[in-house]
Parts: structure tokens; sequence; C-alpha cells
């Protein structure tokens, strides 16, 4: 985990799962140029949690879709898994704050500092948490002047 990340305790993995929106997230090779950017999660037989990110390139005219693997890496009330879209090969998925009331908008890092997303249960969220987004992120060392705000429509 990036220095200062700590995932949420408490999490309800039941209310997590379903449609999320990503709002901003910072450039990686996976996701460059990609809008209408989104992830489904529900449960895998085996006790993980299905994954299921797609997002639309413009240039190509086509959405492009990655299916994947979640595990949690201690304990299910903890908003910390390992995430798997090739292979063997896992990298850290950690929510680090949560809308625990009613799970609207969650901050989810990588396992470093280049790897970060705002994700919604709508295509918008409001000013304040985006504010509020940046603000926390910034205090643990992403480089939030690097943001990309998805286009959702």
């Amino acid at each position: 985990m990036p220095k200062g990340v700590n995932p949420v305790d408490d999490f309800e993995v039941n209310r997590y799962l379903g449609k999320w929106y990503e709002i901003a997230r910072l450039d990686h090779s996976f996701e460059r140029g990609l809008s209408k950017v989104s992830a489904e999660y529900s449960t895998r037989d085996d006790g993980g949690i299905q994954v299921i990110n797609q997002g639309y390139s413009k240039t190509k005219n086509e959405w492009k879709k990655a299916d994947g693997k979640a595990y949690f890496v201690e304990d299910k009330k903890q908003g910390h898994l390992k995430v798997s879209f090739f292979g063997p090969f896992y990298s850290s998925y950690i929510i680090f704050e949560l809308d625990k009331e009613n799970y609207q908008y969650a901050f989810v890092s990588g396992y470093n500092n280049s790897y970060l997303w705002l994700l919604a249960r709508t295509p918008t969220v409001k000013q304040s948490v985006i504010d509020q987004f940046i603000s926390r992120s910034k205090e643990l060392g992403f480089n939030t002047n690097g943001l990309i705000f998805v286009n959702q429509e």
C-alpha cells in the first residue's frame, strides 16, 4: 500500500457490489483514452468478486472490456482486495475512503501512488465529493494535478 493509505474498516461487500462509474483517475496505459468507464462487481462461486471493467475508445470507435477477479487480502470487513486481470498476477485494490452511509462514492488506490480512482454510483457527483477526493488524495502524496476527469456522456 502507498504510505499513509489505509483500507476502510466495517466494509460491507454486498453493498459494494453492482455498477460503479469512474469519475476521475490517474493516467495509466490500460485505460488511456477511454471515456464512459465503469466497473461492475458481482460475487463469484469461489467466494471472490467478479470484476468487469469497460470503457469506450472514441479514436477506435469501440468498447474495451477487461474481465477480472478479486479476493480479500485479509478480512472481508476491510476494503483491501487483490485483483487480477492477467492470469496469476495480482495487484492491490484499496478502498481508502467510502460513503459508508449509502455506498455512493469510493476513493480507491492501487499498490503505489501511480494508481488512483474516484468511483461513484452515478455518472456525476457533487463538486464537494470531488474536492474531498482531491484534498484527501493530495494529503496522501498522489499527484492530483495529473487527474483525468472521465467523460461519462
